[in-house]
């Protein structure tokens, strides 16, 4: 395809490269913003170039990000799609290379309810949160597992305990799909249509929710419990201080 007027910056995919850009002249303006977001110039190549280790979604954020400055001053630009498509996921020998999916995200799902007025359309929504190839549900489960495993190389039994933690996070998420598949199968048989007259979606005030501790405060709460080098353990119980020890209640998990 030919373009009627040429882009003052194009974005493309190199197979061997990875994301380059071009630009249409020298002007420094153009080489300023491609350098702030990290685009090496290859006078070889004449393209700018990203280092070799860029991870795929650094690499697409600076696309998005460069691009905004440009046309924010007035100038064209051109992205190839390919862009967005994200490399395969690694497998072990043997078994089929996954072929990654973009999937749109839930900042643009979320926008799309502003704008229905079915039941069904809620559902149309949720199944593709819930879609069993790249729907996010999954794609979460699959991350946290895949984040449980890197735990697992460290080979310590911190790596270990986390790696279970972050597994039972991921039955958790499993657990949230299997009823979020609940809400859609029920959105979808129902008649309701929102009437003309009802308020826009932004109008309607969401429900407060409970305050859940943060990750730093639980962690920090585990350190200052744990026994430390710096800190001697417990104190044990001398015999006569046992014997007039009140004695503990029986654990509320034997009900037997």
């Amino acid at each position: 395809m030919k373009l009627q007027l040429e882009p003052d910056v194009a974005f493309g995919v190199h197979p061997d490269l990875g994301v380059v850009a071009a630009v249409a002249d020298d002007h420094p303006f153009l080489d300023e913003v491609l350098r702030k977001h990290h685009f090496r110039y290859s006078s070889a190549l004449d393209l700018y170039l990203l280092p070799g280790d860029t991870p795929h979604n650094t690499a697409v954020r600076a696309v998005a990000r460069a691009s905004r400055e440009f046309q924010d001053v007035g100038l064209s630009v051109a992205a190839d799609p390919r862009i967005m498509l994200p490399p395969p996921i690694p497998t072990p020998d043997g078994v089929p290379v996954r072929q990654a999916l973009p999937g749109q995200s839930l900042t643009a799902l979320t926008g799309e309810l502003h704008e229905v007025r079915r039941s069904a359309d809620i559902a149309d929504v949720l199944e593709q949160i819930l879609d069993e190839h790249h729907g996010v549900v999954g794609d979460l489960e699959e991350f946290i597992d895949t984040a449980a495993a890197w735990c697992d190389r460290l080979d310590t039994a911190n790596g270990r305990e986390l790696g279970q933690h972050l597994r039972t996070i991921a039955h958790h998420v499993a657990f949230l799909g299997d009823q979020l598949v609940t809400a859609q199968l029920d959105l979808a048989v129902m008649p309701d249509v929102t009437p003309g007259n009802a308020p826009s979606l932004s109008e309607v005030p969401l429900l407060p929710r409970h305050e859940v501790p943060s990750v730093t405060h639980t962690a920090r709460a585990r350190a200052a419990l744990a026994s430390s080098p710096t800190r001697p353990a417990a104190q044990s119980t001398s015999p006569n201080e046992a014997a007039h020890a009140p004695a503990s209640p029986p654990s509320p998990r034997r009900t037997r």
